[in-house]
């Protein structure tokens, strides 16, 4: 069975004091599409600490794909594009028709020498398109993902919101889900480190449950460790299994505005 944290990455964290925790990101340029102006998106696809904005080498994903209506589509011309400082990647993608688009990232593996683990984290978001709303809650097939069991668009800041952590299609539970706010304009800082990254655990059927406290994009992220080791320099290594979920929370608009 997977672990939900292997014994030397917990001491490393427990060395270092509070964690600062890694997000695989998939951020489009909007979560809604409502008027053909708005169809031609940019998707960026980047590993970084989205709280604090630091940024760190993402190599060209292993895949990358669109799934809408139940079909997958991989997304072609992929361009390298500066993200924080640090290699991401970028894809155009233009919206014909109603839908609900899930695009999806599995990267390859990242070295991270400060826990001697290996780290895999499968990525992905939602973007709603001209009044369609149906299948937000279709599993992606994914090695292990977050399930959406609140609508992942749509949503005010403030609201309370909800996901299924799955593992080979199967509940995780107890996940333990790392949360964090991206950061994109700076205009937040956090009090102190333990409000970098916040954490909530899920139930005996890997259901998490977190209130949004302010508007912006923010990331879910469970993690697990694989079963199987990657070799390191003719050592195996654990191997840390990400499903990291990206959704957008907005404020109303103020009549006037």
């Amino acid at each position: 069975m997977w672990k939900t944290l292997t014994a030397s990455c917990a001491l490393m964290v427990a060395l270092s004091g509070v964690a600062s925790a890694h997000f695989g990101m998939v951020i489009p340029s909007t979560s809604t599409v409502t008027d053909k102006k708005e169809a031609a998106l940019s998707v960026d696809f980047s590993f970084s600490h989205p709280m604090e904005m630091r940024g760190m080498a993402q190599a060209k994903p292993k895949a990358a794909r669109v799934i809408v209506d139940g079909k997958s589509e991989d997304l072609t011309g992929l361009k390298g594009k500066t993200i924080l400082d640090h290699e991401g990647w970028t894809a155009d993608y233009v919206i014909k028709r109603p839908g609900v688009y899930q695009f999806v990232m599995e990267p390859q593996p990242y070295w991270e020498a400060a826990e001697d683990c290996y780290i895999v984290h499968y990525a992905k978001t939602y973007v709603a398109a001209f009044g369609e709303e149906e299948g937000w809650d279709e599993p992606a097939g994914l090695k292990t993902e977050i399930v959406p069991l609140t609508r992942p668009f749509g949503n005010y800041a403030g609201n309370v919101f909800q996901g299924q952590v799955l593992m080979d299609g199967k509940p995780v539970p107890g996940a333990e889900v790392e949360v964090e706010y991206y950061n994109r304009d700076r205009v937040y800082k956090a009090p102190n480190d333990y409000l970098v990254t916040q954490v909530v655990k899920a139930d005996a059927n890997g259901v998490f449950t977190y209130g949004v406290p302010f508007a912006g994009w923010w990331g879910f992220a469970a993690l697990n460790t694989a079963d199987e080791k990657m070799d390191h320099e003719g050592a195996p290594k654990d191997v840390e299994l990400g499903a990291v979920l990206w959704a957008e929370f907005v404020d109303p608009v103020r009549v006037g505005d």
